[in-house]
């Protein structure tokens, strides 16, 4: 049989797909089109493996398309909650310097943290051909979600696109999903800030601010794992919901002083939080360190700033919105495509030894 009765042809022979190509050059999608568009440069090794891989398989590229391609594949999209967040600001950062470096455009889009609005976002920047679709932060994932996600990762990667996840966890189930993720040690933080609090002596350590995201989820185990290493028991009237702003650790820290609760020290899964958390307790009367420690997570600038300043979990943020872009964009120079950066606690003046004060004695 020829080659071309075996690809594409004029005989109404199915024609050869992008990804029989990548795969017959165990390369990517987007590495594939980047070597027949010609307008991105590739090592000259992958570049004949994958011409060689084209001509066996016959493999024609549809002109529209390309043209098509030329006009979108300098971009990546960088995909959010929202914008205000120093969190996700100093990702989206990192995005833009590192996209800037490999020649691209950086398109910023919001979603509200509503799931239905992220997955039509997604689903458009597959239809306008973006390079990478860069989701960052937590959020939850219930099998429906999951399933709609490992669909449009499959469809991202049949335009010669990738999905990248920034900051969460990679989504369960077929190991072979074409994703990229860039996460960090968000259970340990938590453990590794908690225990510190803990060989401070706090046994009672208040944790405000939990979301129904994997990332809080995640924080949450990780203060569970300290407590339960020194064998103290879980209570969930210490745990407060909230969103991740100022006004939510002000308000939770209210209800916290009020509920007549025994605690010395507040851990904030976010250091918008803790800044809240702070207010509260000045207004209370209640003194940090010296009556209660506060502590929070992702280390942002204002962390420094506070009065006093916060100790809080480091967060490499930078670091994970230029890896996130630099995976996805170099697949080939980067064959792991899954990496797990460290946190650490940065101690600054917010926490000290367990004092003889206790909630109900300050009401």
């Amino acid at each position: 049989m020829s080659r071309r009765a075996a690809g594409s042809a004029d005989d109404g022979s199915k024609r050869a797909t992008v990804k029989e190509v990548a795969a017959r050059a165990g390369v990517s999608t987007a590495t594939v089109s980047r070597v027949l568009a010609g307008n991105y440069p590739v090592a000259a090794a992958t570049r004949v493996r994958v011409q060689r891989a084209a001509h066996d398989l016959d493999y024609v590229l549809n002109a529209g398309a390309r043209g098509l391609r030329q006009t979108t594949s300098n971009t990546v999209a960088f995909v959010v909650a929202d914008v205000k967040g120093p969190f996700f600001s100093l990702i989206a950062d990192g995005v833009e310097q590192q996209a800037t470096e490999e020649g691209r455009l950086c398109l910023v889009c919001t979603t509200h943290n509503d799931q239905a609005r992220e997955l039509a976002v997604i689903n458009l920047l597959r239809q306008q051909r973006v390079e990478a679709v860069i989701l960052v932060g937590g959020t939850a994932q219930t099998p429906e979600y999951t399933e709609r996600m490992v669909k449009l990762a499959h469809s991202l990667d049949a335009e010669g696109s990738r999905l990248v996840l920034c900051g969460r966890a990679p989504l369960a189930g077929d190991p072979d999903i074409p994703q990229t993720v860039v996460e960090y040690d968000n259970e340990g933080g938590a453990f590794a800030m908690t225990s510190y609090l803990l060989s401070l002596g706090h046994e009672r350590v208040a944790l405000l601010g939990v979301e129904r995201q994997s990332t809080a989820s995640e924080r949450v185990g990780g203060y569970r794992r300290a407590l339960e290493s020194r064998g103290l028991a879980f209570d969930p009237d210490l745990v407060l919901p909230g969103t991740h702003s100022r006004e939510s650790g002000y308000e939770a820290t209210r209800q916290l002083l009020s509920s007549g609760q025994d605690f010395t020290a507040v851990f904030a899964v976010t250091d918008m939080i803790a800044a809240g958390v702070l207010k509260a307790l000045r207004e209370a009367g209640v003194r940090v360190p010296e009556d209660v420690s506060v502590v929070g997570y992702d280390d942002i600038p204002l962390a420094s700033d506070l009065f006093p300043a916060l100790t809080t979990v480091h967060v490499p943020h930078e670091q994970l919105g230029r890896s996130a872009v630099k995976l996805a964009l170099n697949q080939e120079q980067h064959p792991v495509q899954h990496i797990r950066m460290g946190t650490h606690v940065m101690v600054r003046d917010s926490a000290g030894p367990v004092g003889a004060w206790r909630a109900g004695v300050a009401r």
